[in-house]
């Protein structure tokens, strides 16, 4: 590349939509009613796929920072919602072998309790403080789920300060860093759940697929689930290849994001 092409290529990649892959749990999938489980043994071969083309996966901020620079070609985001125990138990070690990081959500207001959001169960054991460290200390980053895993776009004024301020003093508390990223639960946001979250510090949100509102504020994700083998990988990269990104512009990373080291 020549130094003429040099800073349009870099233009092309910052005005692409960075590719942000969605887990949740890690485990059995047999009892599975809102699909989002995926085996240990089908993690290991997405995660083989996925350094096979050539691409490696990091964490939210690592990908941003890399964005920001035009850099972010062989990167993929990897974050895992809800912040299971198994993630410490099943998905790190895989991480760690096939050279990836990722980003943990987590909910400090359920620290060592479950998933009681979900209806149909099955109920899977959450995170306690220790194994947020346990992870942070391991390369993982952390970031919020919110407090209780509500849906903001339904919540009072203070509620929202609950879950998007008081989540973020104590993940701070928890692991010496305020966190840099926020996870809408179920994916809803809305303008004023957005402007909650800028307002509480953070640098970034992950929604699901927020259409033309993406922005740092709502950065779309795939999913990734159980049934995902290399031809439907292959087929939802090349969905996100085609999607449109009006009104996306490269994320802004903070300074103090830009330089830790996660």
């Amino acid at each position: 590349m020549t130094d003429e092409q040099r800073p349009h290529a870099e233009g092309a990649a910052r005005r692409a939509r960075p590719w942000i892959w969605m887990y949740h749990a890690v485990g059995d999938p047999t009892d599975d009613p809102y699909g989002i489980t995926v085996a240990p043994e089908r993690l290991d071969r997405q995660l083989r796929t996925l350094r096979a083309r050539g691409l490696r996966g990091v964490s939210v901020t690592t990908l941003l920072r890399a964005h920001a620079r035009g850099r972010a070609a062989g990167l993929v985001g990897l974050t895992f919602d809800d912040g299971y125990a198994d993630f410490v138990r099943s998905a790190l070690p895989l991480l760690r072998r096939h050279g990836c990081t990722a980003t943990l959500f987590v909910l400090p207001g359920r620290l060592g309790g479950a998933n009681d959001w979900d209806p149909k169960g099955p109920r899977r054991p959450l995170v306690t403080a220790d194994q947020i460290r346990a992870a942070a200390a391991q390369g993982t980053e952390i970031g919020s789920h919110g407090l209780f895993h509500r849906d903001l776009t339904a919540l009072t004024d203070a509620q929202l300060r609950d879950e998007t301020v008081r989540s973020r003093d104590l993940l701070r508390e928890i692991t010496g860093r305020a966190p840099a990223g926020f996870c809408y639960p179920y994916g809803t946001a809305d303008h004023r759940a957005a402007e909650a979250v800028r307002d509480a510090g953070y640098a970034y949100a992950c929604a699901i697929d927020p259409g033309p509102a993406a922005g740092p504020y709502a950065l779309p994700r795939t999913h990734i689930s159980h049934a995902d083998r290399r031809a439907r990988l292959a087929v939802k990269y090349l969905r996100h290849r085609m999607r449109p990104a009006p009104g996306f512009a490269p994320v802004a990373v903070p300074p103090a994001v830009q330089e830790a080291s996660l």
